[in-house]
């Protein structure tokens, strides 16, 4: 199923988390797909996910990409993952951040 992707939110002097509340939400859908992607590896017996390779996998799983996905989001995407799943909290692996 083809998922538009609203416009890219790369505005200059907006920090790194405020770029991706305002894509996360203008694209919910990206935040589901990749909580199904996390929810099949999971169930097919993965105990590590990394992010970019679900990042990676959405961009192909999608006919014209996701404009505006930066790879920059991926540490903000494992946390929302993991706020919503908490018992996904040993499968992603987070460093501390260093900015907001």
């Amino acid at each position: 199923m083809p998922i538009a992707v609203r416009g890219s939110h790369r505005t200059t002097g907006h920090t790194i988390t405020d770029q991706f509340r305002a894509f996360d939400a203008h694209n919910p859908h990206v935040y589901y797909a990749l909580e199904r992607m996390a929810a099949l590896r999971l169930a097919a017996g993965a105990t590590r996910i990394g992010m970019k390779d679900l990042f990676e996998d959405l961009r192909r799983e999608l006919p014209h990409g996701v404009a505006g996905l930066n790879n920059n989001f991926t540490a903000l995407y494992a946390r929302k993952l993991i706020d919503g799943h908490p018992r996904w909290a040993g499968a992603f692996e987070l460093r501390r951040r260093r900015a907001a």
